[in-house]
């Protein structure tokens, strides 16, 4: 089993999408993130953990699931990175292979060293291109190899039936 752990703020830092987001509207740079992570989640069939700063968001730790990604705001006076590290002990094992996903070097010399693999912001930013492409490209096969009617009509009796459909004579 691949788990992917994303420093949040560290990814909406580093992407430029995210970043103009953020300086409108950290909220939405956030939930674009959890969006973007759940499309990875689902292309790659990967466990997703975002974890979160808590001094951006004060109070007590929290977690949640939003689009099926695991969503961790830490603990007051914890940041992500010593969150990160505690999650790649917790989760390690033979049968897991951790990849953490930030562009803080001394975080992923740490993470590194526990055996996870790490992937820098603009790497995870490359394969999320990738994968959108990928969807992009499936979802226009689909359109074209999905048939309009399941009978076949001529142009003339299907500007018909539209007509009836909305109710127009």
């Amino acid at each position: 089993m691949d788990i992917l752990l994303v420093d949040g703020y560290n990814i909406i830092g580093a992407w430029m999408e995210l970043r103009k987001l953020r300086d409108e509207k950290l909220l939405d740079a956030r939930d674009r993130l959890i969006e973007l992570m759940a499309e990875y989640k689902a292309y790659t069939g990967w466990r997703v953990i975002v974890v979160f700063d808590a001094h951006l968001v004060p109070g007590i730790e929290k977690k949640n699931r939003t689009f099926d990604v695991e969503v961790v705001f830490t603990r007051e006076n914890e940041t992500a990175d010593e969150r990160i590290e505690k999650l790649t002990i917790e989760l390690s094992n033979r049968l897991v292979q951790l990849h953490v996903a930030t562009s803080d070097f001394t975080e992923q010399r740490v993470i590194f060293a526990q055996g996870a693999l790490r992937k820098s912001a603009r790497e995870l930013e490359i394969e999320m291109e990738d994968i959108e492409t990928r969807i992009s490209k499936k979802v226009q096969e689909i359109k074209v190899s999905k048939p309009i009617s399941k009978i076949p009509l001529t142009p003339e009796i299907a500007e018909i039936f539209e007509k009836w459909r909305r109710g127009m004579k």
